[in-house]
């Protein structure tokens, strides 16, 4: 993501210099608009930097309102309601940005028009939706992405009772969208489904799987979220998502396409957890409590890399699970049986504490070269598939601090407990800096700064303070 950045002001710089050498005059308005027509108007005739302020009420649209123009770094397009929450946009359809558009803002708008009607085409770039709350109607996505560098933060995702997507990330050709950052956004209320497709986030398809997108998805919320059995459904490839708090939801996180993906410093709570296909995945300082499973290891049913179906469920392989905190749950790590599976390979389970709940480690089917090392188990129902000299029995000290999140306390046996360099593992559940040696579990006992929580509503979505 620095990288992004850095282009992004590289190229900021660069258009900021042709328009001061080339006398080139942009000058930005303020417009208001109280109509459709004046507001589809006002978008194609806009400079960059110009504000269209959408006067309150309740808008009914027939047509897609297009957007086919650019801002620039320094000067976006934005396109605002007059108050969040108090431009509602009903009707056939919603805003619909073409491609080749660029740096365009929409803020603050109440969406319950037709479902699949809110969409970043293929070829837009850098664009943002803040602070809008979408409540759109029947089948479809509340908001697709197709386009790449895109910013969608701050909005509320709410009452779905149909199949389709809060979100749906999608492409161009087999390439997933790139370079995205989804962050501080509010799902909330998204009612059982019969059927496939209604996770509630769904980044790619089958046919994206093994393209990279290095995209960060970061400090949302996701809450009573049923949907189908997937909640979170990840289908590309180096995707990083981080301090999610994931929270009464009945569906579940899954890698279940892709390679390459790094999840780390998420909380789950009463929750189904994290499943786990692909190759290469990190998996640390993740807190799991009160969940069944915590960590589920993918039985592999083909090998995508041997030339399999991409649509296959991929055998897991050299995947890290390491350096998260269990507590309570009513199965912690796991692998579930599937006829003809062919299970996992070169899987490393390490320096994990694991407290309460049932046994430690549940594993079905084949399990070829794994790696065990330095778990603390503490009143489980037994270690199970964890051999012996890959844990000790130790109470790790866990306490709960005033948000009721289990952490270390001076003296457990947990801190300076990895003896090996995890030099990708920089970061613990709490945004700290971690240092050799590091502590088993998510935590890493520290007095700095502490930079991630589990959040709450009110750190997320249309009405949250910037900056929590």
């Amino acid at each position: 993501m620095k990288q992004t950045a850095a282009s992004q002001n590289i190229r900021a710089i660069t258009i900021l210099f042709l328009l001061l050498t080339t006398g080139i005059s942009v000058i930005a308005k303020d417009i208001l608009v109280k109509t459709l027509p004046a507001l589809q108007t006002a978008i194609n005739s806009a400079v960059p930097g110009d504000v269209i302020t959408v006067a309150n009420g309740v808008y009914t649209t027939t047509e897609p309102i297009k957007i086919k123009n650019s801002g620039t770094p320094f000067q976006p397009i934005t396109i605002t309601a007059q108050k969040t929450g108090a431009v509602e946009i009903k009707g056939a359809a919603g805003f619909s940005i073409e491609g080749p558009s660029a740096y365009i803002v929409i803020q603050g708008f109440f969406f319950t028009h037709s479902s699949d009607k809110a969409i970043m085409q293929a070829g837009s770039r850098f664009c943002r939706w803040t602070r809008n709350i979408f409540q759109t109607n029947g089948e479809g996505n509340y908001l697709t992405i197709m386009g790449s560098d895109h910013q969608v933060d701050y909005n509320t995702f709410q009452h779905k009772n149909a199949l389709g997507k809060f979100i749906g990330v999608r492409g161009e050709g087999n390439q997933i969208a790139e370079r995205l950052w989804i962050h501080h956004n509010y799902f909330v209320d998204f009612l059982p489904q019969t059927g496939n497709g209604a996770e509630a986030f769904q980044f790619g398809l089958s046919g994206y799987s093994l393209s990279s997108s290095h995209s960060l998805v970061e400090y949302n919320v996701f809450e009573q979220c049923a949907g189908e059995n997937e909640l979170i459904s990840v289908k590309a490839s180096f995707v990083t998502i981080r301090y999610n708090t994931i929270r009464d939801c009945k569906a579940q996180f899954t890698l279940r396409h892709g390679n390459h993906c790094e999840v780390y410093g998420n909380y789950f709570t009463r929750t189904p957890g994290l499943r786990i296909f692909g190759d290469d995945h990190i998996i640390h300082s993740n807190y799991f409590e009160n969940c069944k499973p915590a960590i589920n290891i993918g039985n592999g049913g083909a090998e995508v890399a041997d030339g399999a179906d991409l649509r296959s469920h991929d055998r897991p392989d050299r995947v890290l699970i390491v350096f998260n905190t269990l507590v309570n749950n009513e199965e912690n790590i796991t692998r579930t049986e599937r006829p003809n599976g062919i299970g996992s390979t070169y899987i490393t389970i390490a320096y994990n504490i694991i407290q309460g709940g049932g046994e430690a480690v549940s594993i079905k089917g084949p399990y070829y070269n794994p790696v065990w090392k330095g778990n603390i188990l503490f009143n489980t129902k037994g270690a199970g598939q964890l051999p012996d000299t890959a844990w000790t029995q130790a109470d790790p000290l866990l306490a709960k601090n005033a948000d009721g999140v289990y952490h270390l306390q001076k003296g457990s046996p947990a801190i300076g407990a990895a003896k090996n360099d995890y030099r990708g593992i920089t970061l613990d559940m709490d945004g700290q800096l971690r240092k050799a040696p590091l502590d088993a579990g998510a935590d890493q006992f520290t007095t700095s700064p502490v930079k991630a929580i589990m959040l709450l509503p009110k750190d997320v979505g249309h009405e949250a303070k910037a900056g929590k």
